[in-house]
């Protein structure tokens, strides 16, 4: 049985279309249920200075609604080869994230209508190894701590959650041959050896 490659980028966007397997991937990577997922994707032709060709690549964005009721976006970024001016686009693309006026709800407070920012998590799936870390996921968490006394601070601020953002970067080149998590397993899907 042949299985299609999910790093080329229309298996990626018909694999990400079905909200169900689009669902269950973001869950999974995440380590936690989404009770709802809303894809918005966006298709980008990138043309590449000095070379005689383009690039297509995928982005994904999805509001989730986790369930306590809470939404967050999730952007999913595949990326295939490494590129010097990989990291400043995907900086830019992350500050347009957050200047989305999708990516803001309204909530009522004493009456009055207040725009408010979606918490972005970015999951990056990368074609070629980081240069200094080789575990196949990587898990980049915000945590607030007091600096004088140096303990970690519970809770959550509204000024803090909408400028920070946690991160997932997954390194396709790194994934074992042995699953060792579920994650793992359903990550195996991407692994280019199989």
């Amino acid at each position: 049985m042949q299985i299609a490659n999910p790093i080329y980028d229309v298996v990626f966007k018909h694999l990400l279309e079905d909200n169900d397997i689009a669902r269950l991937l973001v869950a999974t990577i995440l380590g936690r249920e989404v009770a709802e997922i809303s894809p918005l994707p966006q298709e980008k032709t990138i043309p590449m200075e000095q070379r005689r060709f383009t690039v297509y690549r995928l982005d994904y964005s999805a509001r989730i609604r986790n369930p306590d009721g809470g939404y967050e976006q999730v952007i999913i970024e595949i990326q295939k080869a490494k590129f010097p001016a990989d990291i400043m686009r995907f900086r830019r693309y992350l500050g347009n994230q957050y200047q989305r006026k999708e990516n803001t709800f309204t909530v009522r407070v004493d009456g009055k209508e207040q725009k408010k920012h979606l918490h972005i998590v970015a999951i990056y799936f990368l074609g070629y190894p980081l240069d200094r870390l080789w575990a196949p996921v990587i898990q980049v968490v915000r945590q607030c701590y007091d600096i004088t006394t140096g303990e970690r601070l519970a809770g959550s601020e509204e000024f803090i959650e909408s400028l920070t953002h946690d991160a997932f970067i997954i390194q396709i080149p790194a994934l074992r041959e042995e699953c060792k998590t579920e994650l793992e397993q359903l990550l195996s899907l991407f692994d280019q050896r199989r």
